[in-house]
């Protein structure tokens, strides 16, 4: 029997009144609401990053409807406006931290909006929301030199480990980018399962560090996320976005090449 496939919804910030760096990858607090009364409403059971790669490796069987629920970069609305939903629900989800657009100690002053604090991503992980490294400082990993991939992920991990007391086990890549190099590296540096994003469903046979997800925005109507839910027209919802990955992924490779041609001859 074929292990079936399981949707990962992406989200970045949840807010009323994002500014332009993040609005076309927000969603409202009273769409994210409607949201999650659809899961529930479907009868899904969410599942954390953790608990989904564990299943898969053990065999243990996975729920009826499965479906995670994922957050990237540390916005504060994730605490604000969607912890209450979530704990209404009872919902599993993940948060993807990088460590250095969070308020506090070790902030870089990259964030792109309004960034969680420490506090509030303790009080996250205190609800059962798990916590998962998403690199230091938001590069793309895969355009990095080995040093500074190891720094960005072992940093990342550090620093994690050291404000929550666990260590994280789950990883998403900064813009979805990454390689064969990438992927080992994250494996090397003691994350067990990695989240790219693809806009497809996730399975088994994606291996446990390039499981896909689907990207929810603020443009993702209602009949649009009962879609993706579903698992259903995944392919036309996504077909543009596809097409530009892949475009963009032959500029990316061929500017790796020119630059270990540089450094060759340095």
């Amino acid at each position: 029997m074929s292990e079936k496939p399981v949707p990962i919804l992406m989200y970045h910030a949840v807010a009323s009144d994002p500014n332009e760096a993040t609005r076309a990858l927000s969603v409202s607090p009273q769409a994210f609401a409607e949201q999650m009364a659809v899961i529930a409403d479907r009868g899904l059971s969410p599942l954390n990053t953790a608990d989904l790669a564990a299943r898969w490796r053990s065999g243990r069987p996975l729920p009826e409807r499965p479906v995670l629920i994922t957050f990237d970069d540390g916005y504060e609305g994730v605490h604000r406006h969607a912890l209450p939903v979530l704990a209404k629900h009872g919902f599993a989800a993940t948060l993807f931290v990088s460590t250095g657009w969070i308020r506090g100690a070790y902030d870089t002053g990259g964030g792109l909006d309004t960034m969680l604090d420490w506090g509030q991503v303790r009080e996250l992980a205190a609800t059962g929301v798990e916590i998962g490294g998403h690199s230091h400082t938001h590069p793309q990993l895969d355009q990095l030199d080995d040093g500074t991939l190891r720094h960005e992920l072992i940093h990342c991990k550090e620093i994690v480990s050291d404000e929550l007391g666990t260590v994280p086990t789950s990883f998403a890549y900064p813009y979805g980018y990454s390689s064969r190099r990438v992927r080992q590296a994250v494996r090397e540096t003691g994350y067990g399962q990695a989240l790219a994003v693809g806009n497809g469903l996730a399975r088994r046979r994606q291996g446990p560090y390039a499981l896909h997800r689907v990207t929810v925005r603020r443009s993702t109507g209602a009949e649009e996320f009962e879609r993706l839910v579903e698992g259903r027209a995944i392919v036309r919802n996504f077909a543009g976005d596809r097409a530009l990955t892949k475009g963009y992924a032959l500029v990316r490779r061929a500017r790796q090449v020119r630059r270990k041609a540089i450094r060759s001859r340095v």
